[in-house]
């Protein structure tokens, strides 16, 4: 035993270097990060500045060699990082494998992990298992620290680098699983001498920390295995709790189980932890506290939460009011609500889907949430609005909100923009064309092509007002809008083009007995195109096809098929002749379609690499738990 304990400290030295080694890489990342996220905000500021001197046909085009060096290398690095296989079999579609992208950013840190493990220590002499048990232990611990960071929605590494918390928690589970394999290796190394010596008694007798190291390995075991997606999509709520609650009694173990000189890890760990609940606790109150109620113009403002309106669309989608709030958002963030009615201790984030403030309402600022049922809150969130719209309750209803959070970039920086989404996820990409068409500051934008697809008719209902507004903001501003509606449901179209708003109007536009002929060629041609085809009459003879272009909602296309995403996209580009921005939000069969989609088109025109085809920035919001 004397022998261990010498090995032991003869070990520490090394040990100690790589554990520090480990922090100046992530350090120098970190730094890289931030100097990418420099230049490209240098990028945009120039784009934007030519745009006001207008004195280049296309701004977001690089016209220096060095800013045309780096668009070839960001589209490099984007063609290798955007493409996805999605595995289709529905019961194993879970195990969908993540973004090339990701997949070598896991690849590269279990490089350094694996070099951490094994330099130097795989020597075959009398300590070979109690060098690897140390040094694997020393590799477990020194990434606690980061484990913490990227789950905390307020940290050091999201500041710095501008990538918001929910794009780090891939990574933080990937985090978790490589320390679950170190943890199991440093373990194992022990476990083995201590049978091949036959002191496996003598040393539980004498060292207590053993069975904290066993439970912190039986806990970060638990933790791994309840993180899979069936597991914690099963229940969500359940999920989260029973994981933050492990997440404390693992630091916890891991503080009695490691000795004095490794315990400025968790340290680290508590500190961004602090950090994290510090700043939320802050935002929380400064958001849902009104200290100046007397003075607002506002109609039935109070002190504390924010009053609210739910509005049942069907039996899947609510429509949630959040009134009088005094934060300002960017379009593609989100934030956090708190209904203590329907949820006492649960708060589940929402992508905000207003961009600007609605001072129509009858409580001025307030904004919208688009809540798509699925079971838990949502559910029960739906089923209580339907009761108090049946009802005809009264009653206020309060909310509290967290947030906003996420870093979306800058909209307007693009040539063209093509957004896709499915049902719920135009509360994502809709405030995202709107913020673009009401943006009052120089942009870029000179196209946009808007992309729904849903499965169900009455899903589009609550879109429609904001897209008529959409199209006329667009046409006043010189921006070419196009908007294709996919309703997928068996059916479903029929319904849409017989009761939507655009549909009629393009009818009513034609009033008057002058114009009788014409508008009954227009009801032909919606009748005709229940079947599948463009409702403005792409398929459609000749005749009919022109009286349904005159009309105001041209650029309004239905069809009743699944939307063919590569082809979309094609359009777009290829009419640009500047940078593309193309955002994505829905399920994960069309995010991956749109990745795979992207990455063949831009592969195909050799985009930056002298063909003068122009950039594809991809962003991706993606429906998970």
């Amino acid at each position: 035993m004397g022998g261990m304990s010498m090995s032991s400290n003869s070990f520490q030295t090394t040990n100690i270097r790589f554990a520090q080694s480990y922090w100046y890489l992530i350090v120098a990342i970190v730094g890289l990060f931030l100097l990418i996220r420099i230049i490209n905000s240098t990028q945009s500021w120039l784009r934007l500045r030519t745009c006001r001197a207008n004195s280049v046909r296309h701004p977001t085009k690089p016209t220096t060699w060095y800013w045309q060096t780096w668009a070839t290398l960001t589209a490099v690095v984007r063609e290798l990082s955007y493409p996805q296989l999605y595995i289709s079999t529905p019961c194993w579609s879970w195990m969908t494998p993540p973004p090339v992208g990701r997949v070598l950013v896991v690849l590269i840190y279990w490089a350094v992990i694996i070099y951490m493990m094994t330099r130097g220590s795989i020597v075959k002499d009398a300590y070979y298992w109690e060098r690897i048990g140390y040094r694997n232990a020393w590799v477990t611990v020194t990434q606690v620290p980061l484990l913490y960071l990227l789950a905390s929605k307020t940290n050091v590494i999201g500041l710095t680098t501008g990538i918001s918390y929910e794009r780090l928690n891939w990574l933080h589970r990937w985090v978790a699983r490589t320390m679950f394999v170190t943890a199991t290796v440093h373990g194992f190394h022990f476990w083995t001498e201590w049978v091949r010596f036959d002191i496996v008694e003598v040393e539980l007798d004498m060292m207590p920390m053993v069975f904290y190291g066993l439970g912190a390995w039986g806990i970060l075991l638990w933790m791994t295995i309840t993180s899979f997606k069936p597991l914690r999509s099963m229940s969500y709520e359940v999920f989260v709790v029973q994981h933050v609650l492990a997440a404390i009694i693992f630091l916890w173990v891991v503080y009695t189980h490691v000795p004095e000189n490794a315990r400025y890890n968790v340290w680290f760990a508590i500190a961004a932890i602090c950090f994290d609940r510090v700043f939320r606790l802050g935002l929380f109150v400064w958001q849902n506290l009104n200290f100046n109620l007397k003075k607002t113009c506002c109609k039935g403002g109070q002190r504390l939460g924010h009053l609210t309106q739910l509005n049942p669309v069907g039996d899947t989608l609510t429509v949630v009011t959040i009134k009088n709030v005094h934060f300002q958002w960017a379009a593609g963030q989100h934030l956090y609500l708190w209904l203590p009615k329907i949820g006492a201790f649960e708060s589940h984030p929402y992508t905000i889907a207003t961009s600007h403030k609605m001072a129509e309402t009858c409580i001025c600022d307030s904004i919208q949430l688009v809540i798509r049922s699925h079971s838990g809150f949502s559910k029960r969130l739906n089923q209580f609005a339907r009761q108090r719209k049946a009802s005809e309750m009264k009653e206020p209803l309060t909310a509290f909100v967290l947030g906003p959070y996420g870093h979306p970039p800058r909209w307007d920086v693009f040539e063209t923009l093509v957004l896709i989404s499915a049902s719920t996820g135009a509360s994502f990409t809709l405030p995202i064309l709107e913020s673009a068409l009401r943006s009052k500051a120089t942009r870029c934008t000179k196209r946009i092509d808007f992309l729904l697809a849903v499965r169900y008719g009455d899903e589009i209902e609550f879109y429609h007002q904001r897209l008529h507004e959409a199209l006329e903001m667009a046409k006043s501003i010189g921006i070419e809008l196009t908007i294709h509606i996919a309703v997928t449901g068996n059916g479903q179209l029929g319904t849409v083009l017989t009761t939507s708003s655009f549909a009629l109007s393009s009818v009513s536009a034609l009033s008057g007995t002058e114009k009788s002929s014409d508008r009954r060629e227009v009801e032909e041609v919606l009748t005709i195109n229940t079947e599948g085809a463009y409702a403005s009459g792409t398929t459609t003879p000749r005749k009919r096809r022109s009286s349904v272009e005159n009309c105001p909602d041209s650029h309004v296309h239905f069809s009743g098929s699944r939307p063919d995403i590569a082809d979309f996209i094609r359009t777009a580009v290829e009419a640009t002749g500047g940078e593309t921005s193309v955002v994505v939000c829905g399920g994960q069969s069309l995010v991956a379609n749109v990745r795979t989609s992207v990455t063949k088109l831009s592969d195909e025109r050799a985009v930056h690499k002298g063909t003068g085809a122009q950039g594809i920035y991809l962003h991706v919001e993606e429906y998970c738990f």
